[in-house]
């Protein structure tokens, strides 16, 4: 009995260990973990803009974040999800979570939005539920406009993907 017990130990640390290294191999910065029991639900790649618009804060005119706009695929390419602000992520369900920012790192690529870890209230049924962290990793593009800008409501869409990873 001892045997097949220490047998499962060894096989579970060796599976945990396996995961560790597959978040550290993605280059995720500890900080944007999810808590540790936390489950993945599924990883998604989104492609779509990141939209500013130019403001006056009182002495200049200059660009600002307003929302994201973007859909999310499976590894099949099929649709899944559509992003735009809050964040909000809609299934195609209809099921929806919001998210708030609880951790940010600088994207390893130039011009790249930053990677995020975000908490989520979850709805009580549907593709969402449930899920409580979501990941925003592997960015490409999305960067806001440098310099000022001319017309207060002007809007600029800045192509960017990126990878979200979901967890319950």
């Amino acid at each position: 009995m001892s045997t097949v017990i220490e047998s499962i130990l060894g096989r579970t640390v060796a599976v945990l260990a396996l995961l560790t290294v597959s978040a550290v191999a993605q280059g995720i910065p500890a900080k944007l973990e999810p808590p540790q029991g936390s489950t993945l639900v599924g990883k998604y790649a989104a492609k779509g803009v990141q939209i500013y618009v130019c403001s006056h804060d009182g002495s200049a005119n200059e660009w600002a974040f307003k929302s994201p706009e973007a859909e999310l695929v499976d590894a099949h390419g099929k649709p899944f999800a559509k992003h735009y602000a809050g964040p909000t992520w809609e299934a195609n369900d209809g099921s929806k979570i919001a998210g708030k920012v609880l951790a940010s790192e600088t994207a390893p690529k130039a011009g790249a939005v930053a990677w995020l870890l975000l908490s989520t209230q979850s709805p009580a049924s549907g593709t969402f539920a449930g899920v409580r962290f979501v990941q925003r990793v592997n960015t490409s593009g999305g960067a806001g406009p440098t310099g000022a800008c001319r017309t207060v409501g002007t809007e600029q869409r800045v192509d960017y993907t990126a990878d979200y990873i979901f967890y319950k």
